[in-house]
């Protein structure tokens, strides 16, 4: 197993321990948790640099890195709807966008064809860790009770993260239209 695939499976194995420490709650086990978030957050840029710089590419790594990035996120956001931080709704429509874009992969790779990255990805991706971290932050410095400009600072972030997952979404729909217009007039 090469190094860019230990870092991002380690990065899996810290999702549980993350999502303990910020169950458990309060403002100091926030501040660790978000720490926590942080350091695996930036082990993604770690594997993905590793794997370019030492030719350490992989089918596995293309597969377990995306993952592992959603499965972070999304397991912040879950905590965040779950104490009332963040809407469900927008958690649905960013957990959605995840399903339609890695099914839309799946299929690509049926048909021999990798989807690469999109910049509109990237910075989806960029936006959703901090988004989640400004959340945290918010919280941490509120002791939980938001108010004022933290309760604004923790909506606004909700409805950023969510118009950007949403245009990414449009952005690699668009690009990639011809499989999904392909798939669903062939006859089998």
């Amino acid at each position: 197993m090469t190094l860019a695939n230990k870092i991002t499976l380690a990065r899996i194995a810290l999702i549980p321990v993350f999502l303990v420490i910020a169950v458990l709650g309060g403002p100091a086990l926030d501040a660790a948790a978000m720490v926590l978030f942080i350091v695996c957050s930036a082990t993604d840029f770690l594997d993905g640099y590793v794997a370019r710089k030492y030719n350490q590419v992989t089918d596995f790594g293309k597969f377990v890195d995306p993952l592992a990035d959603k499965l972070l996120v999304c397991a912040a956001m879950l905590l965040f709807v779950d104490r009332g931080l963040m809407a469900g709704w927008m958690v649905f429509i960013i957990l959605a966008r995840e399903f339609i874009i890695t099914s839309l992969r799946t299929v690509a790779m049926g048909k021999n064809r990798v989807l690469a990255a999109a910049w509109s990805g990237k910075v989806k991706t960029c936006v959703q860790i901090a988004g989640v971290v400004v959340i945290f932050l918010c919280s941490i410095v509120s002791g939980g009770t938001l108010a004022g400009a933290a309760q604004t600072l923790v909506v606004l972030s909700g409805w950023v993260m969510t118009l950007v997952t949403l245009y990414s979404g449009y952005d690699y729909l668009r690009r990639n239209w011809d499989i999904v217009a392909e798939g669903a007039t062939r006859s089998k």
